[in-house]
């Protein structure tokens, strides 16, 4: 899998950046005070539980370097109710969570028009050289909170924030509102930046996209890395709560004539699209000489296929065991390049995910466990009715919003019926739900008064108070909310969506060891502002891990 994913031209590539940018053919010395580089890695979707689940089948170098050589923490979580992408994506380098980013989801509906709010939406800006769709991601107009990399571009204006992902809100939120974010385009197999950012991409951006790297994958074969024996702790394959597809060997782009959308876009649940993103990363770190003077710089790097193949075919499947597998070949061999082209001692390395994944249903069914689906349509029917019984004819119900439901209050204003009244009977009728555990108003939500109800604390830091709906839902565990007949998703307060890796390399600035103690996603914001030594991001909530070698 390695050559495939590592072309010649990649290499002429680099060098040929590289000397373009003037960058030396020696790495600089360390300096020991900070580094020159933060690289923050996430995962995406990816539970701490099968991260290391598989750390005797990795090699030394990708997952291993962290995990034995770095600081790991056993218990880190969100603290969040609603663990979707972008509020994942929004905490990590801001150390806040959604009710201070503002980032309550990956898309909410307006409250005063009931429009559908994309979380890096702006009308205002496009993609560089693409069609952007409706409520396509063009900047970090949504999240209110400043992130590290403002704060480190506030302390020099010569330090560099670039991000990149397959996903637009996977790039946009971590770079924050000073840096740069990269996207994946889906339509053509290149990346793209947006005019928030610049007029037009750098010259290195049109170098690499002009060698159409996407294409090479082309009729590339998808294979197991081992021998099927060792995918005996997965479950079989063809199960049918999974999606089509999700048997190896697979062939990119097979009974297509050649590459188009179609190809582009069945690169992202493959380790195929990973790669790709990975390319991109070490061409910026080239092209803009990150991580080459005294002023540090921050690469975030978003791989997000992992999350295409777990909701597909879920965490227990072979080939997201064989995912993981080809990610950590893939991350080694990138930290290899960091060391090359950085200097092994002049980073700092972080690996996290934006959230976990709950198992699929009718897995946690055959394994004993109360599980099932619940169409979200459903369960709006059932509370509509209910309160048409109550109150008389409505709608009452205005529809979800994120992980909550939005009500019409100037209705129930017209009728005579009192906000608590409603929230009341809602709440009553929402605790016969099969797949709800718990349901919190407006008032329970703004009132900080109740303590050690289960769930609401974290609910409340989902819940920002001018954006979300006005009845936060909270699914039952082992429950989901999903049309789909076939695989999974993630989304809930429950262990399996909030326990995330958080590993750290960088053996100057991070004591190795594993760590008992629960930390949380919050935490790793606050952690590198004390590495790099400047103040951490006005609205982190986190504390600084304890990590000091």
């Amino acid at each position: 899998m390695e050559s495939a994913l590592r072309p010649r031209f990649l290499f002429a590539f680099l060098a040929l950046v590289a000397l373009l940018a003037g960058c030396s053919a020696t790495p600089p010395p360390a300096r020991a005070e900070r580094p020159r580089l933060v690289v923050l890695l996430v995962v995406d979707g990816v539970p701490q539980s099968q991260l290391a689940a598989y750390r005797d089948q990795y090699g030394p170098d990708g997952f291993n370097r962290f995990l034995n050589r770095g600081a790991w923490f056993a218990d880190a979580h969100y603290g969040h109710a609603y663990t979707v992408t972008a509020a994942g994506h929004a905490t990590m380098l801001t150390g806040a969570y959604p009710h201070r980013t503002g980032i309550i989801g990956n898309e909410w509906r307006d409250r005063a028009t009931g429009e559908r709010v994309y979380c890096t939406g702006d009308p205002a800006h496009a993609w560089i050289g693409h069609a952007t769709p409706r409520l396509g991601g063009t900047s970090p107009r949504n999240l209110l909170a400043q992130s590290l990399g403002d704060v480190l571009r506030e302390a020099d204006a010569r330090s560099k924030v670039i991000a990149v992902s397959g996903k637009d809100r996977g790039a946009i939120l971590p770079a924050g509102r000073d840096g740069t974010a990269y996207l994946y385009m889906a339509q053509t197999g290149r990346f793209a930046s947006t005019t928030y950012y610049m007029k037009e991409h750098p010259a290195w951006v049109e170098a690499f996209n002009a060698a159409r790297p996407a294409d090479r994958f082309f009729g590339a074969k998808w294979e197991p890395l081992l021998p099927p024996m060792a995918y005996g702790r997965s479950g079989p394959d063809g199960q049918p709560w999974m999606a089509p597809g999700g048997t190896l060997p697979k062939t990119m782009g097979e009974g297509q004539e050649g590459p188009g959308p179609l190809f582009y876009a069945s690169l992202l649940p493959s380790p195929f699209g990973d790669a790709l993103v990975l390319d991109f990363a070490r061409a910026a770190v080239a092209g803009e000489s990150l991580g080459r003077d005294d002023a540090p710089d921050i690469l975030s790097v978003s791989l997000s296929g992992h999350d295409y193949v777990n909701h597909a075919w879920g965490m227990q499947s072979r080939i997201s065991q064989d995912h993981l597998l080809q990610l950590d070949n893939l991350v080694a061999v990138f930290l290899r390049d960091l060391d090359r082209l950085v200097g092994r001692g002049n980073y700092v390395a972080v690996v996290t995910s934006d959230h976990g994944f709950m198992p699929i249903p009718e897995h946690a069914i055959a394994q004993g466990h109360d599980a099932g689906r619940r169409k979200a349509t459903e369960t709006l029917a059932t509370l509509e009715a209910g309160l048409e019984r109550r109150f008389g004819a409505g709608p009452w119900v205005r529809g979800w919003s994120a992980h909550g439901i939005l009500l019409d209050r100037a209705r129930a204003a017209d009728r005579g019926v009192g906000a608590g009244e409603l929230d009341e009977e809602v709440g009553r009728l929402l605790a016969g739900d099969p797949a709800v555990v718990a349901a919190f108003s407006r008032a329970e939500l703004e009132s900080g008064t109740a303590t050690g109800v289960p769930f609401l604390a974290a609910a409340r830091k989902t819940w920002h108070p001018a954006l979300s709906a006005d009845i936060q839902v909270i699914p039952r565990e082992g429950w989901m909310f999903s049309s789909y007949a076939t695989g999974t998703t993630h989304g809930s307060p429950h262990a399996y969506d909030t326990h995330v890796p958080i590993l750290l390399y960088g053996p100057k600035w991070v004591r190795a060891g594993r760590v008992e103690e629960r930390v949380e996603v919050v935490d790793i914001a606050p952690t590198l502002a004390r590495i790099l030594g400047i103040a951490a991001p006005s609205s982190s909530e986190g504390r600084a891990l304890p990590i000091a070698p």
